[in-house]
């Protein structure tokens, strides 16, 4: 039987690539879900009302000011996603209450899990949108992508580069809890008429599951063999993970020591952020950090770490 290898992650729908990559790659992979995502039905319902109300319509009206500048209505030009938990909140509102107005809208995304996600959902409801950023690989590098590819589209469209407020914006559909780094760097003064208007919706919540803790146990004792791999993907569910293999500072609590060295448990994390979370948190190194943070990142890595 091909070892486990167990994802401390929400399998995500209708696929999931670290499930198709590593049963591909001799491993039985395990999700252990370690957050619990809450859509916002609320704000859902403003995003599907934004479409009903002709907010991403090219139909728009547009009028000037004064000074004789051109102003278009509330509307946007596109849409961003930076988790596949905002795609699949999304996705969920279409299902539920269906899309009145198809867009042919640039859909911007950062890395090729949510990319993949994204692709799924534009295939069946959004056929003539375009998906953009896949290999960005992080906010930042994302926002500036955004400032060249999206400026350059409303150049086309209008011969110029339009003032931020002659534009349309892009919506940006978010959790909770997320980094402020694109609507800063797309808003930026100093940019001028490069500028972006990014407004963000909150499509859905996040906090840990109570039963993480007692299923990741579970499957842990399930396994009598060795090779058996943890991946982790956040910095939530670190502290559960380690007590239960009992390493880093919880080796110290068992009179017969590491769980995880007993049964040769290996950890590697998604990218840098949760690595550095062990180690500064927990004085624990990981065994394998992936190079990027997709299923071949992970899979690499893995498989460069075996062959030393």
């Amino acid at each position: 039987m091909a070892p486990p290898i167990l994802l401390l992650k929400t399998k995500s729908t209708p696929n999931d690539g670290y499930e198709d990559y590593f049963s591909n790659n001799n491993y039985t992979p395990v999700f252990v879900p370690v957050l619990e995502h809450r859509f916002h039905t609320s704000n859902l319902a403003e995003v599907r009302e934004l479409f009903a109300s002709g907010a991403f319509s090219s139909e728009a009206t547009s009028s000037k000011d004064i000074d004789g500048n051109a102003h278009t209505d509330k509307r946007y030009g596109g849409m961003v996603f930076t988790s596949q938990r905002a795609v699949e909140a999304f996705t969920n509102m279409i299902e539920e209450k269906g899309l009145p107005f198809t867009p042919s809208i640039p859909l911007y995304t950062v890395g090729p899990a949510t990319a993949r996600t994204l692709s799924s959902l534009r295939d069946k409801y959004l056929p003539t949108s375009t998906i953009h950023g896949a290999d960005t690989g992080t906010g930042e590098k994302l926002a500036h992508m955004m400032l060249d590819h999206y400026n350059d589209l409303q150049k086309k469209a209008n011969g110029v580069v339009s003032r931020p407020d002659s534009k349309p914006g892009l919506l940006f559909l978010v959790g909770e809890q997320r980094r402020d780094i694109i609507p800063k760097t797309l808003m930026d003064p100093s940019l001028e008429d490069r500028r972006i208007n990014i407004d963000e919706m909150v499509v859905y919540e996040t906090g840990e599951m109570e039963s993480f803790e007692r299923e990741f146990a579970a499957n842990v004792a399930a396994y009598s063999g060795d090779g058996m791999w943890v991946v982790v993907f956040s910095p939530s569910g670190c502290e559960a993970m380690l007590r239960i293999l009992k390493l880093g500072p919880f080796t110290e609590d068992s009179a017969e020591g590491s769980l995880g060295e007993k049964k040769k448990v290996f950890i590697a994390t998604i990218g840098p952020t949760t690595r550095d979370h062990l180690r500064n948190k927990f004085g624990f190194e990981p065994d394998v950090c992936a190079d990027k943070p997709s299923p071949e990142g992970v899979g690499e890595s893995i498989k460069r770490f075996m062959m030393e």
